[in-house]
């Protein structure tokens, strides 16, 4: 059975089309991923289907009754509530079906026979929802869940304004499953969360018996939970059945097979069109001629993909610093509370070390406390002689509002329209995307952009908080080719051991140090 149904849909941003005339279903039990590269439009498909966004054509279908739970990375959290609270908020329904049954235990009392016989229907099927439901071990699921999730480790009475990226998602992530929905709509929900919360949630995914729709670049995670895949690409959604190293196998013999069908066409196209041109002129050949010209005309012409631009990443090396990069004695990090019990560290010229530990533990106070950009709570810390530091953030912090060619612009005020077009197109984004407003760009079009601002600049230290959030599996693989080429010091937060672990030369465990350990 469908319980979504999308028909003939077409959308774009401005001249830029993302999807044409598409199709798509999703049937109980199916446990969809959608692929492709950065830029495609996964999360717009995602956006459009939960009605975030309106389409330029096409309809979305809904089965009735079904109820759909989306993970949006960017949903904004009320500032002032508890995190508890924001689970509670899973429970909505379930209150207030619980309230309408005291109001109807009220109205009983002065109904007449008719209304009595209306309000004790409802009343039943109000008693039934809620017995068959979380209602009465609420705080039980909301605690198990928070457990899971690694949130009660830090207390489930911390503001929501206090937490991090990573937490953050931990809790929209805790009060979609809570909500239990019947359907999950996942856009990278592996992003920012530790190892073990990633297996938590692989082996939830694993059991899930409805049907979700997830997207994510971690390939391993992707396959261990899906067995249908869907492919965004070149304005089309394409269905693959199985897991996702199938989808590569078929994927790939397509390919192969469509490449060997165009050349065989192309060929006999040039020789069609050579008989053509030397015998249209003559009398005798020229009914040939016409006929050849004709089964030209006829073709079904076989149209190659077009292939995503790959990015070139490189880091410029600047002068060298002084042996000492960064080195601090009892230094405790935080904010309003401590995050950490002082330690010392040292970063030495020319190591690159990765910054590891659950997350809300104080990894990116610590970076943005040895750049200087919030003060540490005690202790001293160094900064080494002629540094040029490159630090890309967790978080886009760049206007939304203008475009990528005007967000370079700003950066290199000196660079022509010629030389910011350049360099934005070696980061893999094309002449669209050069023109789009940031707001409309995926997160990984966003990233390379950043990265594209550390690019053209001389750094000896890149600090880089959370570099491949976002990032399809091309361009990480370019990214970490790269750092691994970058002959100046690296200091990187990566919840990604499979990336970094060719990159650095060290570790720093933030757990030893960290006063929460989740």
């Amino acid at each position: 059975m469908s319980l979504l149904s999308v028909e003939h849909l077409s959308h774009g941003f401005g001249d830029r089309a993302i999807f044409e005339d598409i199709s798509f279903r999703l049937n109980r039990g199916e446990h969809i991923g959608l692929v492709g590269a950065n830029g495609e439009g996964k999360s717009t498909f995602m956006s459009i289907v939960t009605n975030h966004l309106e389409p330029d054509e096409g309809s979305i279908q809904w089965t009735r009754g079904i109820e759909a739970g989306y993970l949006d990375q960017h949903a904004i959290l009320t500032p002032g509530l508890s995190i508890r609270n924001v689970l509670g908020q899973a429970f909505d329904a379930l209150n207030q079906k619980q309230a309408r049954l005291e109001e109807i235990y009220v109205l009983l009392g002065e109904a007449d026979e008719d209304t009595m016989t209306a309000l004790m229907e409802e009343m039943g099927e109000l008693q039934t929802g809620i017995e068959h439901s979380d209602y009465f071990t609420m705080d039980a699921k909301i605690e198990e869940t928070a457990a899971a999730l690694g949130l009660t480790a830090f207390g489930l009475d911390t503001d929501v304004t206090a937490l991090s990226g990573g937490q953050r998602t931990k809790v929209l992530l805790a009060k979609l499953l809570l909500e239990k929905p019947d359907i999950l709509l996942l856009d990278e929900p592996t992003n920012y969360l530790d190892i073990e919360h990633i297996t938590w949630l692989k082996q939830y995914l694993q059991g899930y018996e409805n049907a979700f729709i997830l997207i994510s670049h971690d390939t391993s995670f992707m396959n261990d939970v899906i067995n249908v895949v869907y492919l965004v690409s070149n304005c089309r959604l394409e269905r693959y059945a199985g897991d996702y190293d199938h989808f590569l196998e078929v994927y790939e013999v397509q390919k192969a097979q469509k490449e060997s069908a165009y050349e065989r066409q192309q060929s006999e196209i040039a020789a069609l069109k050579d008989f053509v041109a030397r015998n249209k002129a003559r009398v005798s050949t020229r009914n040939m001629a016409m006929s050849r010209q004709k089964k030209i005309d006829r073709m079904d012409m076989i149209e190659l993909d077009r292939e995503r631009p790959v990015p070139v990443f490189s880091f410029q090396t600047d002068r060298a610093p002084g042996r000492i990069v960064f080195e601090a004695k009892d230094l405790v990090i935080g904010y309003d509370e401590p995050l950490s019990r002082p330690f010392d560290l040292l970063l030495e010229r020319g190591q690159k070390i990765s910054l590891v530990g659950a997350n809300g533990i104080g990894k990116t106070t610590l970076l943005k406390s040895l750049l200087g950009l919030i003060p540490a709570l005690s202790g001293d810390h160094q900064t080494g002689e002629y540094l040029s530091v490159g630090y890309f953030e967790q978080e886009n912090t760049a206007r939304h509002d203008i475009t990528c060619l005007e967000a370079l612009g700003e950066e290199y005020p000196s660079m022509s329209v010629g030389e910011l077009r350049a360099a934005l197109a070696r980061c893999g984004l094309t002449n669209k995307h050069i023109d789009s407003k940031v707001s409309v760009l995926s997160g990984g079009e966003q990233a390379k952009l950043r990265f594209c601002k550390l690019m053209n600049r001389r750094h000896n230290l890149l600090v880089l908080d959370e570099p491949t959030n976002h990032l399809d599996t091309v361009a990480k693989d370019v990214l970490k080719d790269a750092l691994k080429n970058y002959m100046g010091t690296i200091l990187m937060v990566c919840h990604e051991p499979e990336f970094f672990e060719d990159i650095v030369t060290g570790t720093w465990d933030a757990g030893a140090w960290a006063l929460k350990l989740h």
